[in-house]
């Protein structure tokens, strides 16, 4: 028996296949886990925690993974809208399933910014809304 594997040769055609895109899903009304699903969900659910969660922040993360749109809080509004769309969009430029961010509306109310636009996923689009 052989300890070691055996050499591929350059000749040898190498598949690459996507995995599925199963998460537990948590619902927010009860925050607790209500099971699977891939998908359009999946994705959804992916965006939120990957615009939520503080870049460089949190070690379980790899340092390619959240936003930096906190550092944006207190600074000029045309500077947060000039910087905001490149941000999120290489937030989540890491994730394979997501095509493009587009569609960006902004509104403001008092000190507050409601932003919202448009995901573009390989399985739809999402709209969502971020307020700062």
């Amino acid at each position: 028996m052989a300890t070691l594997p055996e050499v591929i040769g350059f000749d040898t055609d190498i598949v690459i296949a996507s995995q599925p895109s199963y998460t537990w899903i948590i619902n927010r009304n009860t925050m607790q886990v209500s099971g699977m699903d891939k998908g359009l969900e999946a994705v959804r659910q992916a965006v939120e925690i990957m615009l939520y969660t503080e870049r460089f922040k949190w070690q379980i993360y790899s340092t390619n993974f959240g936003s930096e749109v906190d550092t944006l809080v207190g600074d000029d509004y045309a500077y947060i809208i000039s910087e905001l769309p490149r941000m999120v969009t290489e937030a989540l430029s890491v994730d394979s399933r997501v095509v493009s961010v587009e569609e960006w509306s902004f509104e403001r109310a008092g000190t507050s910014l409601s932003v919202s636009f448009t995901v573009h996923t390989v399985f739809g689009d999402l709209a969502e809304v971020i307020t700062i």
